[in-house]
Formats: structure tokens, sequence, C-alpha cells
């Protein structure tokens, strides 16, 4: 709000300047009390949904073990497990800790 003299205002009405002066003043405070609107989230460039990003490529296969070596981690867990000692597996549980 802006400081006006009761001599301000007489001025303006002589004048005719006071309802443009008051209609300005409406319009400068509905102007702040209305929230601006929030700016649209970008879109992410050249997103295809469903198919790998732009530069890429799905992953290779996983590399073939050697014939022998799923058969011998295979009679390692199981002699472990039969046994009660740790296994060498990643995540592998003794009978013991399974229970608890």
């Amino acid at each position: 709000m802006t400081d006006i003299d009761p001599d301000d205002v007489k001025a303006m009405r002589k004048q005719g300047d006071f309802r443009a002066f008051l209609r300005q003043q409406i319009a400068e405070g509905q102007a702040r009390a209305t929230p601006a609107k929030p700016a649209p989230a970008p879109k992410p460039p050249g997103h295809v949904p469903g198919a790998w990003p732009t530069g890429s490529r799905p992953p290779s296969r996983i590399p073939a073990a050697p014939p022998g070596a799923w058969a011998a981690a295979l009679e390692r867990h199981r002699d472990g497990t039969q046994t009660g000692t740790t296994c060498e597996c990643p995540g592998c549980l003794t009978p013991s800790q399974e229970d608890q």
C-alpha cells in the first residue's frame, strides 16, 4: 500500500485520476495474491518407454563355466550342508543358521 495524504486524494479527484489509481491498486493486490503456476516438468530428451537408452545395448550373455565347475560347486554345497559347516557359496546358510 502506498502512503497517500488526503490532499493527494483531493488532487486526484479534481484531475479524474482517482478511479484509475484505485483500479491499479486492486490489480496489483490481486496479482500478488494469485500464486504462479508451476512450470511443467521437462521430459527427458529422446526417451522411449521400454527401450534401451540411446547409445547403450542389452547386456551380453553370462560366460559359460567350465564343464565340471557346476557339478563340483554342487558337490561342495551338499557336503557343507550335510556336515553342518559353512559353504563357500555367497549367501548360503548352514542348517543351524536356517533354524534360528
